[in-house]
């Protein structure tokens, strides 16, 4: 247990690893944007809408344009009118499902 104290203080936190990742899901709806695309796979702009609950439309576009930018998910547009865009989970995305899973499985035993 001491060798692990010592490793955190001795550790820049924001130059960590967890640093990393929770900087990529932190924001209120991205880990419910992940999890919504992971359990739809693709999944519409109005369809996600749906699905989360008191998002308004800025909140939900900043969102997945983060998420885009950091490669967590796919974007595909269609040229069609009225336009058509898919979202879907990435490579890189689904490989976050198990740490959301994991802290899913945490709340679930620990919640009073």
């Amino acid at each position: 247990m001491q060798e692990i104290t010592e490793s955190i203080h001795n550790c820049l936190l924001c130059d960590s690893p967890f640093a990393y990742t929770l900087s990529l899901i932190s924001g209120k709806y991205k880990m419910t944007i992940l999890y919504a695309l992971f359990r739809f796979e693709v999944v519409r702009y109005n369809e996600l809408k749906r699905h989360i609950d008191g998002v308004s439309f800025k909140s939900l576009t900043n969102a997945l344009r983060e998420l885009e930018s950091d490669d967590l998910i796919k974007r595909k547009e269609y040229p069609q009118i009225p336009p058509k865009v898919e979202y879907s989970l990435s490579s890189r995305g689904k490989s976050l499902i198990p740490i959301l899973d994991s802290m899913c499985a945490w709340g679930r035993e620990n919640k009073p």
